[in-house]
């Protein structure tokens, strides 16, 4: 789009999934029609525009995978596909009018926080702007990973990524190898089985894997949806309930899982007739401890007479053979991996300059850590929709970015309250309290006690990504900003700019 020199703006959101759009309707809701949304790719959609693998679906039943206040009646599935996901946000910038706001190709490449502006200068691949405030809605599944593996270099097949589906690459009658066992792969595999020649699934640690209650919403359900619109919230409420109540045996009651362990080795063992097979899959930590994962065809897919399990991760690729760290061997002309995304060292971060010089990846070096999941000290006016400890191993992360909205505009109305020139900034103080109550919070969860490694921890072994509660103390905790918990900054007067010299830039007065 055009040249962006010199433009300012009150509010940049990055990124155009469900955060972004979100935060973008929620600023329009709220009377601030004064933004930009900067997508780095050529069209919306995060997560459910880059993932259309085979089989590509949502695990969070559709009623309760959209938004409060765009209730969709006529989803076609209990669980839907990607498709429809991305439709549905495709008519979601169409209703609520964000198209004017979208600008497309505008990778953000840097953002700087200009202390004595207080406001952020952004460089994008299509050109420059300033905003007072930033919204960081990249999300933590947008950046896919993939593993250091010796000789990968060298392979003279296919590679790519779930989250990069090379449509153009025919799979028919080839030699594949599945590198991963988590929630892609589960819907890649019984997907490409009935095709591929040869199917070897590379598997470092099974999951637990319970039936998908799926089923197709019928017509005259649709219809009874969109004539009376509260039987959908209802559904929604009934879904959201079912999940509050199930996440107590998560973070306070890990034993109690016991009982579905049981329910998903009879899943197994119903598709799984080869003992060695059901050995190799069954896991050996408290389920739950990863994420859950569902599926009702998982399972009969890799009983099939053209599928090798190999219990063991990838280790070695030479030629065309790639070598498993138990010293299997397997050779193939294609290699998927499904080995998840950057969660912890989100790529962004190292382009986020706050107000001491430093990078949020700097900053976040130990650990990520932030107040309330949404700000970060040393960012002023920076705020994160999935950040810090705000997500979730059992219910709808939609219900986690609403609540996270709401603390979006209280943070902006606490801005114009203020008045003329001000920004907040997280108190120290305050974001170390916050960091000390979830993580104390978090040592009795099934995700610390269940004796896994999971994608929730970090490189210290800290879960920085899950929030160890129901989402309702979520949103409560997320109703408001207290400024309590803030500093607001003010540019320096002029007389102690000028005794100071060129480099003072800023005070900062206690919002007390």
């Amino acid at each position: 789009m055009a040249d962006y020199e010199h433009e300012h703006v009150r509010v940049a959101v990055i990124g155009a999934g469900f955060g972004g759009l979100g935060a973008a309707v929620r600023l329009r809701r709220e009377g601030v029609t004064d933004f930009v949304v900067l997508e780095r790719a050529s069209a919306l959609g995060g997560t459910w525009r880059d993932n259309s693998y085979p089989g590509c679906a949502c695990d969070v039943p559709s009623h309760l995978y959209s938004f409060s206040f765009a209730p969709n009646p006529d989803w076609p599935r209990a669980f839907s596909g990607q498709e429809h996901i991305h439709a549905y946000l495709e008519k979601v910038a169409d209703t609520f009018g964000l198209r004017p706001h979208l600008r497309f190709d505008s990778e953000v490449e840097r953002m700087t926080w200009d202390n004595e502006a207080l406001r952020w200068v952004i460089e994008t691949k299509s050109g420059s702007l300033t905003a007072d405030v930033v919204v960081n809605a990249t999300g933590p599944l947008s950046d896919p990973k993939l593993p250091d593996v010796p000789g990968l270099d060298s392979f003279p097949g296919k590679v790519f990524h779930s989250a990069r589906w090379d449509h153009d690459y025919d799979l028919t009658g080839k030699r594949v190898a599945m590198v991963g066992t988590g929630a892609s792969a589960i819907q890649i595999v019984p997907a490409i089985q009935p095709k591929v020649g040869r199917l070897t699934v590379l598997q470092r640690t099974p999951p637990w894997v319970m039936p998908r209650a799926d089923r197709p919403i019928g017509g005259l359900e649709r219809t009874v949806h969109r004539a009376v619109p509260l039987t959908t919230r209802m559904r929604r409420g009934v879904l959201w309930g079912i999940r509050e109540l199930q996440v107590q045996a998560f973070t306070k009651r890990p034993d109690l899982l016991g009982v579905v362990e049981k329910l998903a080795k009879a899943n197994m063992a119903k598709a799984v007739k080869d003992p060695e097979l059901r050995r190799k899959l069954t896991p050996d930590y408290r389920i739950g401890c990863k994420r859950i994962l569902l599926s009702n065809t998982y399972y009969p897919a890799l009983a099939q007479p053209n599928v090798d399990v190999v219990a063991s991760g990838l280790a070695e690729v030479r030629g065309s053979t790639l070598v498993a760290s138990d010293g299997t061997e397997a050779e193939v002309d294609a290699i998927v991996f499904g080995t998840g995304f950057h969660v912890t060292d989100m790529p962004i971060a190292e382009r986020a300059v706050g107000a001491d010089g430093r990078t949020l990846a700097e900053t976040w070096k130990d650990g990520m850590a932030g107040l309330r999941g949404t700000t970060t000290a040393g960012f002023p006016n920076f705020l994160l929709v999935i950040g810090p400890n705000t997500g979730l191993g059992n219910s709808s992360m939609i219900l986690m970015i609403e609540a996270q909205l709401n603390y979006l505009a209280d943070y902006l109305r606490q801005l114009d309250v203020l008045g003329g020139r001000a920004a907040l900034d997280v108190r120290p103080e305050a974001q170390d309290a916050w960091t000390h109550r979830v993580q104390e919070r978090m040592k009795r969860t099934v995700w610390n006690t269940g004796g896994c490694t999971s994608w929730y921890l970090d490189a210290n072994g800290r879960n920085t990504t899950v929030w160890p509660g129901t989402t309702s103390e979520f949103r409560k905790a997320t109703r408001r900003v207290d400024l309590l918990e803030y500093d607001v900054v003010r540019p320096a007067p002029a007389a102690a700019e000028a005794a100071s010299g060129p480099g003072a830039t800023a005070a900062v007065e206690a919002a007390a």
